[in-house]
């Protein structure tokens, strides 16, 4: 009896862990019109290019701050060049940031949610 209710406690935690998914996760319009996947990656948040371009490519790396803000790194898929990034999400709005040089040479691009 008790080895059932241990299994059946074990399925439902698994069942609501999955159905917890963090806001950041789930597709993006990008600025230049290409579709990007968020999605869990080993205790981050890895985002893949799924259309467009460069479509397939692996372009960042991010991991929550709190209060739907993120940071990790960021790849300019044309330049191929790493950089420091950060994410804010904001109702289904995404901004995302990346600076080289400490933060003198900043970019800055709005997704929005598929």
């Amino acid at each position: 009896m008790i080895r059932k209710f241990m299994i059946a406690t074990a399925l439902v935690a698994m069942a609501a862990g999955s159905a917890m998914a963090d806001p950041i996760e789930g597709n993006w319009r990008t600025q230049a019109g290409s579709t990007a996947q968020i999605a869990s990656c080993g205790g981050s948040y890895c985002i893949t290019l799924k259309s467009g371009k460069h479509a397939g490519r692996q372009i960042g790396k991010m991991s929550a701050s709190g209060g739907g803000k993120y940071a990790g790194q960021i790849t300019d898929p044309e330049s191929d060049k790493t950089y420091k990034g950060k994410a804010t999400l904001s109702g289904s709005s995404l901004k995302l940031g990346g600076c080289v040089l400490g933060g003198i040479i900043c970019r800055n691009q709005t997704w929005n949610r598929l």
